[in-house]
């Protein structure tokens, strides 16, 4: 699956949309028309790849990074921005202290690579289904790469629903600036144009355990349903808020995570941090990753898709050779988040780099802080990864070139979400069974217990508003600094009074940098201006 990305370069490079006025209209010279091109099982293949790349991007025309994670995790009490100083990375400074600006270029680039996918999706749906069938273009290929681009288009929808809010819902290939001005749907309809578009394609996609090792990253049945579930439970955290009836949402919710479980496909791994070495790539506990590889072609050059990498290895490394190659310092775990991990829980120092063992110095021997914390991340870092024990960190050979995968989806994150729709639907049982699936992996008492979490004892009966509380603590812990955290807080509907909290016992520094949390405004980012300028799209409340 990681030659997907290299394959679908030379296709973007190959097709030209065209159109023509009349039938008078010469077609231009040296220009390949979609038609002309996509008239096989190959390259069929091709445009559905070409569908998956927009995932990988991370970097480009907005002229700053924009990986997803500087919403997920450095919006909410899990992370501080780090780098090198407040002016560095200032779009994501803003957006961590809620002052947001509408031409922050950190979200345009990350806007416009998700419409660059649903408009990849639209055009790998639209050609494919016209293809016609023949010996090497079957039936069931012709159904597959469909259902690949039709979860592809949920998933890009579902990165924008989740930042910006409700968008134009557009099922067809734009091909003119004439079809750029479209009407926002709301947020729920949104959310249900997402669960259609997985409903369509999850019986057609085959199960991971079908697909051969080279197409390891593709769309698969439980990756949809997966997605179902989320995008259910998303529905119904906000139906909720909105004063509406969301156990419908929640039985759905319910419903889908009962079908991926019932597969077996996907498991636990008896050691947590192990899929997030090289060699744990593709795993059990993997419904889907973003593929990233080494490619010695990979550089910065101009624009989006000329790395097969990753940047987050080097921007999320310690500004130090401590470790033999300097990193960025981005991505800081805040004290908070450490302070919510139980005694005991091997999660915590898999997760950020500790502190009272190991501070982290400058060439000069002091002690690297970015605003009073000189924590760091550990997950995406490879500190771990490589070849001898004498040298275990890996060595990258340009910054772009960071091989790690993007883990999107994980089993446990399906466990946990799964217990969460139990709950709200009074399951108590099989709530339970989920979250202490998720505890025991890494030698936890199960529900109910005792604990100490942020420097105080937490008694969790046996309720359900204990219950649910344990849930998001436990998925607080588990998918920490994997870009989950801001997301949640927002679904629960606990964004503010969470981000309060946090602030008031932050550092003096910290503190004296944030803006106050505006309920109806900063639930959501705002629209980039530069595209209401393309296309008249509306702004959100407040900006």
């Amino acid at each position: 699956m990681k030659n997907i990305a290299k394959y679908a370069m030379i296709l973007a490079a190959t097709v030209a949309l065209t159109s023509c006025n009349d039938w008078l209209t010469e077609d231009t010279p040296g220009v390949t028309k979609r038609g002309d091109y996509i008239t096989s099982a190959e390259t069929a293949t091709e445009v559905v790849n070409a569908a998956y790349v927009p995932l990988m991007w991370e970097y480009g025309n907005s002229t700053t990074y924009y990986s997803e994670w500087f919403i997920g995790d450095i919006v909410s009490d899990d992370a501080l921005k780090g780098g090198q100083n407040l002016s560095d990375m200032a779009d994501a400074y803003d957006m961590e202290n809620f002052k947001t600006n509408t031409n922050n270029k950190l979200l345009l680039g990350f806007f416009r690579a998700q419409w660059q996918g649903v408009q990849r999706a639209n055009l790998a749906i639209e050609s494919v289904n016209g293809l016609a069938l023949d010996d090497s273009f079957t039936q069931e290929l012709k159904d597959r790469l469909i259902a690949e681009a039709t979860f592809l288009r949920a998933m890009y929808y579902f990165r924008l629903v989740r930042v910006y809010g409700g968008m134009p819902l557009i099922d067809y290939v734009v091909e003119s600036s004439a079809q750029w001005n479209q009407e926002r749907a709301t947020r729920d309809a949104t959310l249900q144009f997402i669960i259609r578009d997985l409903e369509a394609c999850v019986e057609v996609l085959p199960l991971k355990s079908k697909y051969p090792i080279d197409d390891m990253g593709r769309a698969t049945r439980g990756a949809a349903q997966a997605m179902l579930l989320k995008a259910n439970l998303y529905r119904a955290g906000f139906l909720a808020q909105e004063g509406g009836d969301a156990t419908a949402a929640y039985r759905e919710a319910k419903k889908w995570g009962e079908e991926i479980m019932s597969t077996n496909e996907y498991d636990l791994v008896p050691n947590y941090f192990d899929q997030f070495l090289l060699a744990g790539e593709n795993g059990k506990e993997s419904v889907f990753e973003i593929q990233y590889t080494e490619d010695g072609r990979s550089d910065y050059g101009e624009g989006e898709g000329f790395t097969l990498g990753t940047f987050v290895v080097i921007m999320q490394r310690p500004r130090t050779t401590l470790f033999s190659q300097e990193g960025w310092g981005f991505d800081r775990p805040s004290w908070n988040l450490y302070n919510e991990y139980e005694e005991g829980d091997p999660r915590r120092d898999a997760t950020i780099l500790n502190p009272t063992e190991q501070q982290i110095e400058d060439a000069g021997g002091n002690v690297i802080n970015y605003q009073g914390n000189y924590l760091h991340n550990r997950k995406y870092a490879m500190y771990t990864d490589g070849t001898t024990v004498t040298m275990p960190y890996y060595n990258l050979t340009h910054h772009t070139r960071g091989p790690i995968n993007n883990k999107v989806i994980r089993y446990s994150d399906v466990l946990l979400m799964y217990a969460e729709a139990c709950v709200e639907l009074g399951d108590l049982p099989a709530a339970k069974l989920a979250l202490n699936r998720v505890r025991s992996r890494v030698g936890l008492p199960a529900f109910p217990y005792s604990a100490t979490i942020q420097g105080a004892t937490v008694t969790y009966g046996d309720n359900a508003n204990d219950l649910r509380a344990a849930v998001r603590h436990e998925r607080r812990v588990e998918l920490a600094m994997e870009g989950h955290r801001w997301f949640d807080l927002l679904r629960w509907g606990i964004a503010k009074q969470t981000m309060d909290a946090y602030f008031a016992q932050e550092a003096p520094e910290v503190r004296a940098e944030a803006a106050a949390f505006q309920v109806g405004k900063h639930e959501l980012m705002p629209i980039p201006s530069d595209e209401i300028l393309l296309s008249g799209i509306s702004q959100n409340p407040g900006y």
